[in-house]
């Protein structure tokens, strides 16, 4: 039976590993968080692994506070870089597989056409740099996977979803820009493509080490994205379209932000659902359907 270690498990997409893992009784799982393992304590983090053999260690532990990182930036650095540098190093010496997730922040958003794996990075802040950072460490091990997603919400922790249905049910109107455009995606929807992804290493000859994008199907604005969770919740709140230039931030977010994701599918057969078809899901987990 392989061994897996889920790292960030009270997160959004931790949660969601941890909610499906009896589904995959080929693995036997671990799943830490902070107060379980602090990522952070070089030494503690060694002996761990050296009581705790594991066959793949999926990394979803991250600084995410993209304006806090601006004021913390060794912090971020910390969690977002040092972090997977140690445990690319930890994994490597101990022949474990490591699946670390990153961002679309990487990118600047300026593009036109869906970001491909290789297109150039040029993060605009703290958090990006600090995640581009992490990534570097963790193909240090060519075998090594790193998986990019975008605009992640769940029934669990603090997002978009959980946001407008908060200030939904508060508020009149709101106001959401509507010139960032991506796609939402299913930290479930995730989870799942991960462990099946677990499942399929080393089954075939293809390099599957790398980089790799992942999101949902189809793309949206902020400002679209919001009018769905409002009509799916039977809200009444009137969604206002502001431009970026119009809603207060200490950090420049990418403006495009779409992820194509022919090669995750290709090289792992997966199939993909559309953004509203799971956004449906997940609004029938928090009470809405």
């Amino acid at each position: 039976m392989r061994r897996i270690l889920v790292t960030g498990a009270k997160g959004q997409l931790g949660s969601e590993l941890k909610k499906i893992a009896p589904e995959f009784s080929a693995f036997a799982f671990e799943h830490i968080d902070i107060n379980d393992l602090d990522l952070t304590k070089r030494d503690a983090v060694y002996r761990y692994f050296d009581q705790h053999p594991f066959d793949c260690v999926i990394n979803c532990a991250a600084y995410n506070a993209v304006d806090k990182a601006e004021t913390e930036p060794e912090r971020a650095f910390l969690i977002n870089a040092q972090v997977p540098g140690m445990l690319q190093e930890i994994c490597t010496k101990n022949n474990c597989r490591l699946i670390h997730i990153s961002t679309d922040y990487v990118f600047d958003g300026r593009a036109c056409i869906p970001y491909v794996e290789t297109d150039p990075t040029a993060p605009q802040s703290v958090y990006a740099k600090s995640k581009l950072a992490g990534e570097l460490e963790v193909l240090k091990n060519p075998d090594y996977l790193v998986i990019r997603t975008s605009w992640l919400y769940s029934v669990q922790g603090v997002n978009f979803l959980k946001t407008m249905l908060r200030l939904g049910k508060e508020s009149k109107s709101l106001n959401v820009v509507f010139d960032q455009v991506g796609t939402p995606t299913s930290a479930a929807d995730l989870a799942r493509a991960l462990l099946k992804i677990c499942s399929r290493l080393g089954s075939s000859n293809v390099n599957q080490g790398g980089i790799y994008h992942y999101s949902n199907e189809g793309v949206c604005s902020w400002y679209d994205f919001a009018l769905e969770i409002m009509e799916m919740a039977g809200l009444t709140c009137k969604i206002n379209p502001i431009t970026s230039d119009q809603y207060p931030s200490p950090v420049k977010r990418p403006a495009f932000s779409v992820l194509n994701k022919v090669k995750i599918k290709a090289t792992f057969g997966l199939e993909i659902p559309h953004w509203k078809k799971s956004l449906k899901k997940t609004m029938a987990e928090v009470g809405f359907s």
